[in-house]
């Protein structure tokens, strides 16, 4: 029992398998009736790792339980699928084929119909045969052994000298056409020798594997997968599971390539990444999560994303799903009630602020409850009075009203110009006011007060820029600041720049932009004219500041 379940849980073990034979043969060998149960259960080791490229112990000793009983016929057949098998003794196997089929009688390693197909075919072949060609067939140097035991000759057959060489004829006719199998199984393992002599850890260690491992593993398995072999394919993503259980992109890449094959092989690479090796590894479960849903498995979803997020609490990422798992399940009752409990659980004015901004974004859109969002996003402000991205959803929130209501929007704008918020979003606020008041304010005296105050708040923002003047300590002497001013004072003949002006008041026409057009006209110089100082352009102006998104992030 306890080694059916290690084999149940690392069925690509070849050490384990050997240990349960090794075991099952002792205590049960000696049976009646075992000899068959023996076999079939050296036929599941094969079937669960044969394919192994390191496998070779586990076909050696079958070939040598087989050998024991006497039964060189299945020897034989277990040689003819070792030899089109890809391991790392593959050479070592092909000797060990042809040394079985020269020292023992055809009629005792082959089948009958295939032992009498090969006589009938040398027989044949012998009816105008020389004496002379015999030294052509080179039978020694193709089977690589000495003379054959003396055996009994089959039916019909006559144990002279004659004899003798038609059966080592049946023999090098049968290895010969064994040989092509194994050139084609030589080109195969030569093709994955460098990739197994670079993995240098099989086994599973919770150390980090080196790059070079890594990348060896990706490589691998992309070039199987292209050998179209599923039964190979799988084999290698299990020995790779082994040395990388700790790798969340190798279970997953694992999972997408079963999706083609085996819906309930993928959820069982989910489960053993989720819930044994990875129980704290977010994308891996989400990728669960995903597959389930597709499936419309939703009781299923719900309860690996809880799962995760009981393992690791406080993923804005898991919360979200989980989110938009009910609201894709038109669960909108359920979608609400997780946006209030993480509201009010939040731990920080950050997360407070992250959740609120999705809230009001879901009864807005969602829902379609634009007072509700308006004031969850209120609520959010009166904790959080600072938060330039609140202002700017509270800002769309009305922007996306209909109608819009321009008496709402100025009290925002008006609210985010007298809080505590930085100069410079102050400043772009107060372009996108002047924006807001041009495409939708139905009074010219507002658009002209706002332009002013603009102005105002563009020259206070630059003053604050300037750096303050160093000034003249009691130690400088008149020759050190004579020297500083002779310094800064301009060289006969160097240009010097004019003084930034001030932008054109509200109703003078702004100057094209000089890339504008192939001959732009010339505008009049002079005081109202040109770019403002710092680069602050009172037309056009952005939307939204340039860190932020349209909603806010």
């Amino acid at each position: 029992m306890v080694f059916e379940k290690g084999i149940r849980a690392i069925p690509l073990s070849v050490e384990l398998w050997l240990h349960y034979l090794n075991f099952y043969i002792a205590e049960f060998g000696s049976m009646p009736g075992e000899s068959e149960k023996i076999r079939k259960l050296y036929e599941r080791a094969l079937a669960a790792s044969g394919k192994e490229f390191r496998s070779d112990k586990l076909w050696d000793s079958f070939i040598s339980w087989e050998n024991m009983n006497g039964n060189l016929k299945a020897v034989t057949a277990i040689y003819d699928r070792l030899i089109s098998t890809p391991t790392q003794l593959y050479s070592h196997h092909w000797d060990n084929f042809k040394r079985h089929i020269n020292i023992h009688h055809p009629k005792e390693t082959l089948d009958i119909d295939t032992f009498l197909k090969l006589r009938s075919e040398v027989l044949t072949k012998t009816v105008n045969y020389h004496i002379d060609d015999e030294d052509e067939v080179g039978l020694d140097e193709v089977l690589q052994v000495g003379e054959s035991p003396d055996v009994d000759a089959p039916p019909g057959m006559i144990a002279t000298t004659g004899d003798e060489k038609e059966l080592k004829k049946i023999r090098s006719k049968f290895v010969e056409k064994r040989e092509f199998v194994f050139k084609a199984n030589e080109e195969e393992v030569s093709k994955r020798w460098t990739f197994e002599e670079t993995i240098r850890r099989p086994y599973f260690h919770v150390k980090p594997l080196e790059r070079g491992q890594l990348k060896n593993w990706r490589e691998y398995l992309d070039f199987e997968i292209t050998q179209g072999d599923h039964h190979r394919i799988v084999v290698l993503f299990e020995r790779c599971m082994i040395a990388c259980a700790l790798y969340e992109d190798f279970w997953m890449k694992y999972a997408k390539y079963l999706e083609l094959h085996s819906l309930d092989g993928v959820r069982s690479v989910y489960q053993r990444a989720c819930d044994i090796h990875l129980p704290k590894k977010p994308y891996i479960h989400l990728a669960w999560t995903a597959f389930e849903e597709r499936r419309g498995n939703y009781s299923l979803a719900r309860k690996i994303l809880m799962n995760i997020e009981s393992n690791v609490p406080g993923l804005a990422m898991v919360c979200m799903r989980r989110i938009s798992l009910e609201r894709r399940n038109k669960n909108h009752k359920a979608a609400e009630e997780l946006f209030k409990t993480y509201v009010e659980k939040a731990v920080s004015h950050k997360t407070r602020t992250f959740f609120s901004i999705k809230y009001a974004r879901y009864l807005q859109k969602i829902i379609g409850d634009t007072e509700r969002a308006r004031k969850i996003l209120t609520d959010a402000l009166e904790i959080d009075s600072t938060n330039e991205k609140i202002f700017l959803q509270l800002l769309d929130v009305e922007y996306q009203a209909q109608p819009i209501e321009e008496s709402r929007v100025l009290d925002i704008f008006s609210r985010m110009l007298k809080s505590d918020v930085s100069m410079e979003f102050k400043v772009k606020v107060s372009q996108r006011r002047m924006e807001f008041l041009e495409d939708f304010g139905e009074c010219i005296k507002k658009i002209s007060e706002a332009y002013d105050e603009h102005q105002k708040l563009v020259k206070e923002a630059n003053s604050k820029k300037r750096k303050p003047e160093k000034e003249k300590g009691p130690e400088e002497t008149t020759e050190k600041r004579a020297k500083v001013d002779n310094q800064s004072a301009p060289a006969s003949g160097e240009h010097i720049p004019p003084a930034p002006v001030p932008p054109p008041p509200m109703g003078h026409p702004m100057p094209p932009d000089p890339s504008y057009g192939p001959n732009p006209p010339s505008w009049p110089a002079g005081p109202g004219y040109g770019a403002m100082p710092t680069g602050y352009m009172a037309y056009p102006y952005p939307a939204y500041p340039p860190q932020y998104n349209y909603y806010g992030y």
